[in-house]
């Protein structure tokens, strides 16, 4: 039976592959599932310092399941709710394990990214653009609202007003467009996209597993945190670094190095 979502490891970087090509790579509940279970592994295997996330063939990720949201509207009336409840905890436990990874994690977006698709890519820590990719927060065409995180990730990215423009909207934005407003951080011709994903995924996770690990939790929540609970975040986190091994090695290294 073929994976929904492919995992592979190249010099220390996870690459996780969307795999639903032939409905570009649009999420059900098995793949979601899936992607539950790659994640965790992912979170805990110390040979992975990075990880890439990507989708398999022309699109990066079309949203959820088209055919899924059909059968969840021919449920009995009193079950549509609770059963779509149910539906977002898993949603929002995977783009959790992605947005919470301990280590760094770049969006590889090789195509269209739509709806849900679009949240993953932004739960990221950044998003490398193919040329040919394309965003877009479609859900107001389905009548429904952004259930993936996007409604907390794309403000930080782009500023209020753009972010509930392109909400309001669900217009596409290219390539080009998404580089320009911040949406996406690098843009590469489509034939490089996953080796110089890869490539940066490597250098931002070449550090401290603990440095980075601590920063990045941190870091995700200054916009909500006050000044002296940044401090006190960062006091705590200081204080384990500071019984590290590698922080140890660090130090001997360049003191030796100095007494040359």
């Amino acid at each position: 039976m073929t994976a929904l979502v492919e995992v592979t490891t190249k010099n220390n970087v996870g690459i996780v592959t969307l795999n639903r090509p032939d409905v570009r790579n649009a999420i059900n509940d098995a793949m979601r599932s899936e992607l539950v279970v790659v994640l965790e592994r992912l979170a805990t295997d110390e040979a992975v310092r990075a990880v890439v996330l990507t989708g398999n063939g022309k699109a990066f990720c079309a949203g959820g399941d088209i055919a899924g949201m059909k059968e969840r509207l021919n449920a009995p009336a009193g079950e549509v709710a609770f059963n779509g409840w149910r539906r977002q905890l898993q949603v929002h436990k995977s783009v959790g394990l992605l947005h919470g990874m301990p280590k760094p994690v770049v969006a590889a977006v090789n195509g269209a990214a739509v709806g849900l698709g679009c949240d993953l890519a932004l739960a990221c820590d950044f998003i490398v653009a193919s040329e040919q990719a394309a965003f877009t927060m479609s859900f107001v065409k389905r009548g429904l609202v952004s259930d993936g995180g996007g409604m907390y990730f794309l403000p930080r990215r782009v500023g209020l007003p753009r972010a509930k423009e392109l909400i309001f909207t669900g217009r596409v934005v290219d390539a080009k467009e998404a580089q320009a407003i911040g949406l996406a951080d690098r843009l590469t011709a489509p034939g490089n996209l996953i080796a110089e994903a890869t490539a940066w995924a490597r250098e931002l996770g070449q550090g401290s597993r603990a440095s980075i690990a601590f920063s990045k939790a941190i870091l995700d929540r200054t916009f909500e945190s006050t000044e002296e609970q940044v401090f006190a975040l960062g006091r705590e986190a200081q204080g384990i670094c500071y019984s590290t091994t590698e922080h140890r090695e660090a130090v001997t290294a360049f003191l030796d190095r100095s007494a040359r």
